[in-house]
């Protein structure tokens, strides 16, 4: 229903734009420019170490997860303020997902993947901001991520476990003469995985800022109208901000699942 209703008032707010708008205004949209990185002086040539508008949100990422991580409950107050409340309730989210999923002895990892949620919850409410920049609607940079957990995952597993990581490619409990497709097929998911880690994050984060945009876009050429663009915008950024939260927590949990899969391959 949730779909339906948002491609209904979609089409309303196209045929309106249409209909009703005033000649002389365009429709003239490009959600996609907000996406483009940009250097921070000048005009010049992007190499990898230009400062970018990209580079200023991450570091603004990593400053808002600073702040409210240490600065925000330095005090350890028995009665806790606002950011230390925030603090706590994320430290034990995060370190009872890990608990659940990847067990116990997951335990260990628990600074490096509470620091990825935290990194993508701060980049993506930040990305909300008017005139800010998504970082992590960049495939660049959720790419990076997803790569880190897959090499991370990949070298604790054959630590640990040595030759013994490859039994979860191969499906014993399958008859014999499909295990070896089986392993082929499984072998294939499990390289796919940092592809599909970091699109999901980055094209949900994408899809959400370039609806955004377009609403805004008929905000400004409807004119009388100009409401039901603004309703849309209302709901729709209201629905981003949950989703902010949530990809970084799908993020985080796959990140558990995956680090079980190395600890406990035979399960």
């Amino acid at each position: 229903m949730g779909k339906i209703f948002f491609y209904a008032v979609l089409a309303l707010v196209v045929v309106s734009g249409l209909i009703f708008a005033p000649e002389h205004a365009g429709l003239a949209i490009h959600p996609m420019d907000q996406f483009v990185v940009q250097p921070l002086f000048g005009d010049g040539h992007i190499a990898w170490y230009t400062p970018t508008n990209a580079t200023l949100w991450m570091g603004l990422a990593i400053l808002a997860t600073v702040a409210l991580m240490v600065m925000g409950s330095s005090r350890r107050s028995i009665v806790p303020g606002r950011a230390q409340s925030v603090a706590e309730l994320a430290y034990g989210f995060v370190y009872k997902m890990v608990e659940d999923v990847a067990g116990k002895d997951a335990v260990k990892f628990f600074p490096y993947i509470m620091t990825l949620f935290m990194f993508i919850v701060m980049a993506n409410v930040l990305g909300l901001l008017p005139t800010s920049f998504a970082t992590t609607s960049h495939i660049a940079v959720t790419a990076v991520l997803a790569l880190l957990v897959f090499v991370t995952v990949t070298v604790v597993g054959f630590v640990k476990n040595g030759a013994g990581f490859l039994g979860l490619f191969w499906v014993s409990s399958a008859p014999l003469a499909l295990r070896p497709i089986l392993a082929i097929i499984e072998l294939i998911s499990y390289f796919v995985r940092p592809v599909s880690h970091s699109i999901r994050l980055g094209g949900n984060i994408m899809a959400g800022h370039a609806v955004l945009k377009v609403f805004a876009g008929f905000a400004g050429a409807l004119g009388l109208f100009s409401f039901l663009p603004i309703f849309a915008i209302t709901a729709v950024y209201a629905l981003e901000v949950l989703v902010a939260f949530i990809q970084a927590y799908v993020f985080t949990i796959l990140t558990c699942v995956y680090l079980k899969d190395a600890l406990h391959p035979s399960h």
